[in-house]
């Protein structure tokens, strides 16, 4: 096995007695229950900030308890199922939603890996549990949880839903390749995909300084992933009145809400354990305190970095307005997808030369002479092209010998069409000025056709007479 290689040692998972493994489950379930309710209040407080609103002040001191009552409200709401629907599909859309939102927490690391920590007596690990493969896991409940949007939309029997479903599927498979691609870079650079061995792996430097592209594509993908502005298109009130949801109330409507908050949990503690250290004290405390990456003090370090990426969500939706369609898909499929993938290959390129114990200096000098290569293909590429469209932009001969351009037909067809580069939309006729449309609604003389070329000087005489 290569140096470079992590060897995993989970063996401190599994066992731990079946009470204490209920302990840790309610501790996940609870810290996701919480951290929404808190979320909750935190984002309608900033973006009141944002905005210069007060926000809620009247639930609790200061409406910390807002969100505590928003859910009280939407369960004491009348539950209405709609005549049209698939009850079945219906009813189990949102717990297909919600469900998967909380099984990713599962396998994220709260602190270290040993028995750092005492729970009635019995040391044991601060994660509930850890896969080798635990990253495909949360990429796997991660798809799971879009059927319950598509499914939501479908089964309303709604044409607006289904297409805030649809939207959401398409939103999904794009931006999950990039998410993937970000991902494959962190398992070649820490050697596995455990969980807990990524943050180990982190011990000198964080992956957010070696694998900034990674870190960038990811941000922006987990946005795209839980439908969060500016990328909420499967919620676009503007043109779908409300999405997938629009057809749902009460608890089902709550619990799609929910899943939506946890899955900004999910995806911020995912971006903190794949690169900002996980639970690790941040540069300048974990230097001279010792004792800041031991004992409980971990699982602040963790909290406090989830707290700022749902900041940066908040900040997000009170700051950019939303994209059109066209444009999110685009930045998926035209921008996101082939960069992540050139960079993964940037990435295992060094990891290979890393392998063969070769320099820095001359993994520099091969990364950069494929970068000039690229560029000066890229460069001829784009003057041949240019050369091939100005040949492409040449008046077309018309057949009489002039070289001049024949004309374009926006209605070729009977539909309007849009014209090609280099041709010209014929321009629109002017509108009559108002003061004509009256004379020539009350009989007057049209003074574009029945006037001279200079004006109507005959309005005199047709007056006389």
């Amino acid at each position: 096995m290569s140096p470079y290689l992590a060897a995993e040692d989970l063996s401190m998972f599994g066992t731990d007695p079946w009470w204490l493994v209920v302990v840790k489950a309610v501790f996940c379930f609870a810290f996701l229950m919480v951290t929404v309710l808190f979320s909750i209040v935190w984002e309608r407080k900033v973006v009141a900030w944002m905005q210069l609103r007060i926000g809620p002040n009247r639930h609790g001191p200061w409406g910390m308890l807002q969100s505590l009552a928003d859910g009280i409200k939407l369960m004491l709401k009348e539950d209405v199922v709609v005549k049209r629907a698939d009850k079945a599909v219906y009813v189990l859309a949102p717990i297909v939603a919600a469900i998967p939102a909380f099984m990713a927490i599962a396998v994220i690391p709260f602190g270290p890996a040993g028995n750092e920590v005492s729970i009635f007596g019995h040391r044991t690990a601060m994660q509930l549990t850890d896969l080798p493969i635990a990253m495909l896991f949360i990429l796997a409940v991660a798809s799971v949880g879009i059927y319950g949007i598509v499914l939501a939309g479908w089964s309303s029997g709604s044409t607006y839903p289904l297409l805030g479903g649809l939207r959401s599927c398409a939103q999904m498979i794009s931006y999950e390749i990039a998410m993937g691609a970000a991902f494959a870079s962190v398992f070649l650079y820490s050697g596995s995909m455990s969980t807990s061995e990524i943050v180990a792996q982190q011990d000198d430097r964080w992956y957010i300084v070696l694998l900034p592209v990674s870190f960038i594509l990811y941000i922006v993908t987990m946005v795209g992933e839980t439908n969060r502005a500016p990328f909420d298109m499967p919620e676009s009130e503007g043109d779908l009145v409300g999405g997938f949801n629009t057809e749902y109330s009460s608890i089902k409507f709550a619990m799609f809400m929910l899943a939506e908050y946890v899955n900004m949990v999910t995806v911020s503690a995912v971006a903190t354990t794949l690169f900002l250290g996980g639970w690790r004290a941040p540069w300048p405390i974990s230097t001279f305190w010792e004792g800041a990456n031991h004992g409980w003090w971990p699982l602040l370090w963790f909290v406090v970095k989830v707290q700022l990426l749902l900041f940066f969500f908040i900040w997000l939706r009170g700051t950019l307005p939303r994209v059109r369609y066209d444009q999110l898909m685009k930045l998926g499929w035209k921008v996101l997808i082939p960069v992540s993938l050139v960079w993964l290959m940037l990435v295992a390129t060094v990891r290979a030369l890393r392998n063969e114990n070769y320099g820095f200096s001359d993994i520099a000098l091969y990364i950069g002479g494929g970068v000039l290569v690229l560029l000066l293909l890229s460069f001829l590429v784009d003057m041949y092209r240019d050369k091939g469209g100005k040949a492409a932009d040449q008046p077309a001969e018309t057949g009489d010998g002039t070289g001049t351009e024949a004309a374009f037909d926006p209605m070729a067809g009977g539909f309007p069409v849009p014209p090609m580069p280099g041709q010209q939309v014929p321009p629109v006729p002017r509108r009559r000025p108002r003061r004509e449309r009256e004379l020539i609604v009350s009989g007057g003389p049209d003074t574009h056709s029945d006037g001279p070329a200079g004006g109507p000087t005959d309005g005199k005489e047709a007056s006389d007479g």
